[in-house]
């Protein structure tokens, strides 16, 4: 089964974690990348570069910054390929980001 890692934290805050945390991700990445676990990933800009679009009444209205106000912003994604939602859930655990922020894993509607 496919499954989307959403890795959300608070951009304000994101200075502030252990300067590890960074080796540890690539760790992290390649370690699953080696598995053939992890199919696609990347970090995203922050969301002072993201622009909202939503359909109202026929017309189309943008707005700066991200989809939703919340303390915590996607800021990157990882698709994984496991055998179960289990195991999912313990890549996702072994993320650096959280010890510090969340993943949120959703799995992918199979063709």
């Amino acid at each position: 089964m496919r499954y989307l890692l959403f890795i959300s934290y608070d951009e304000s805050t994101a200075a502030s974690a252990p300067p590890e945390t960074e080796a540890e991700a690539m760790a992290w990445v390649e370690k699953l990348d080696a598995q053939g676990t992890r199919k696609l990933g990347s970090r995203l800009r922050p969301v002072s570069d993201a622009t909202t679009v939503r359909v109202r009444d026929r017309r189309v209205v943008m707005s700066d910054g991200p989809f939703a106000e919340t303390k915590e912003q996607i800021g990157g994604f990882d698709l994984i390929e496991c055998a179960d939602l289990d195991e999912a859930l313990a890549i996702a655990a072994e993320h650096p980001v959280a010890k510090y922020g969340s993943i949120e894993v959703r799995p992918l509607w199979e063709d």
